[in-house]
């Protein structure tokens, strides 16, 4: 929205949500999320025409064109809890719009949906029996975190799918500003909602598919970057998402998955779900086999030992740390008793220690009184990676910042009991340097006995 804003500064863009300290934080000088370039557009396009209030009935009635981008996060409980989508906000969203609008408006689905969701905020908004009439579009964001000002600016493609075409027309217009009209892309509304999960499927398949080849390249010798450049040259593959690394996380790749397995159970498609559920099992055992390999590497204990995790948000230029790989290993190192040096340059302690309980947390949702003292007694979150480091029998390297590169490790090396173990989760470090420095490297994808012999 802010985006649209920026680009179309006749068109005024009204954010609201129910939470005030979150409109708050959008109406300060620290924004609520970090997005490198965000911070630039929304100060230029906030106070002109892109304005944020708790004014939901309002903003509703005022509008000619209302986008739904409320969280559709996975099922806790009920029928399909662990894999379909929890519709509950989309519905409440639907129902005030149907509430408070007059006249005729655009509802756009920005949220990630299942198929046909479009076809249930249809139904509610036309059966509250206020008047007003509705087109429903859908409208699915590609945008990747880190990255997403650019995303925006120039993207591959809009996607907008809908049964109306004089609204597909209107949204088109407003893309159109600043996006060449060959790169908006027009569907019905099911092929839009399916080519949101399948985009997702398809790239995570990808990072999957890489990763279980790291496996196999610690076994055999072979140097999964080199497998990764080999494969990346045919034109028929491609480059992109074959970085191997100790999992791939986010709100959108595991939720989105998982849905589109929910989708294929419910369809009787059982050879299809279990097909996409597998890139799923893959991720989960790339970050436990990350787990167990620093376990067994350190004497096969980690108990009372020290480890500086650098990194917990799941990507670099962003403070997300939804599905993170690092919560996931923090975990199973707390419950091997390890005493965990957090550090991470965008991510707070609160948020740290609130995910870290969310992943001990039981499936009867009781957090066990030893895994809470755990997390208070062995988790200390550092300041800095120096800190992180001091005393510590091992770094493990969880996100890709890039000032993890231009750190000092001869200073890092020197503080560090002997012998001081590194493992690389994103194959960022440069490791022939940090051997010569007396480093024992640990990498994804690349054998140590292979490294030691050249």
């Amino acid at each position: 929205m802010a985006m649209i804003a920026k680009q179309c500064p006749e068109i005024p863009v009204h954010v609201v949500d129910l939470n005030q300290p979150r409109i708050d934080a959008w109406n300060s000088d620290q924004l609520p999320i970090y997005e490198p370039g965000l911070d630039a557009v929304v100060r230029e396009a906030r106070g002109r025409n892109l304005t944020f209030s708790t004014q939901v009935d309002r903003a509703i009635d005022e509008s000619d064109m209302i986008f739904i981008s409320v969280n559709t996060p996975t099922k806790t409980f009920g029928i399909g809890a662990g894999r379909a989508a929890n519709l509950e906000f989309i519905e409440k969203c639907a129902r005030q719009i149907a509430r408070n609008a007059k006249g005729h408006k655009i509802v756009v689905e920005k949220s990630t949906l299942p198929v046909r969701t479009a076809e249930a905020v249809k139904r509610i908004l036309g059966s509250e029996g206020y008047g007003a009439t509705f087109d429903v579009l859908s409208n699915p964001e590609f945008l990747a975190e880190g990255t997403a000002i650019s995303d925006l600016l120039d993207p591959d493609r809009v996607l907008i799918g809908g049964e109306s075409n004089e609204a597909i027309e209107t949204l088109c217009d407003v893309y159109a500003r600043w996006i060449p009209r060959e790169r908006i892309l027009t569907t019905n509304l099911w092929s839009s909602e399916l080519s949101k999960l399948t985009a997702n499927a398809f790239l995570a398949q990808r990072v999957s598919s890489i990763n279980a080849i790291s496996a196999l390249c610690e076994a055999t010798g072979a140097d999964v970057d080199e497998v990764s450049r080999a494969i990346g040259t045919d034109s028929r593959i491609g480059p992109k998402f074959l970085k191997a690394s100790v999992g791939f996380g986010g709100s959108c790749f595991q939720k989105d998955i998982l849905n589109l397995v929910y989708l294929c159970e419910h369809f009787g498609l059982r050879d299809v779900a279990a097909y996409w559920e597998q890139v799923v099992s893959m991720n989960d055992y790339q970050k436990r086999r990350f787990s167990e390999r620093i376990v067994k590497t350190m004497f096969n204990t980690v108990s009372d030992k020290k480890i500086g995790i650098l990194g917990f948000a799941f990507k670099k230029d962003t403070n997300d740390t939804r599905e993170s790989a690092a919560i996931y290993v923090c975990r199973d190192l707390l419950r091997e008793r390890a005493r965990l040096a957090i550090y991470d340059p965008r991510v707070g302690e609160q948020q740290i220690r609130a995910d870290l309980a969310a992943a001990c947390t039981e499936l009867n949702g009781q957090l066990t009184d030893h895994e809470r003292e755990l997390i208070q007694t062995n988790v200390t979150v550092v300041n800095d990676s120096y800190e992180a480091a001091d005393g510590a029998h091992a770094v493990a390297v969880m996100t890709e910042w890039d000032e993890f590169r231009e750190l000092d490790y001869a200073k890092i090396y020197q503080s560090m009991h002997r012998p001081a173990f590194v493992f690389d989760g994103r194959n960022l470090l440069d490791h022939e340097a940090l051997s010569e420095l007396g480093f024992e490297i640990n990498a994804i994808g690349k054998c140590p006995e292979r490294r030691s012999r050249n």
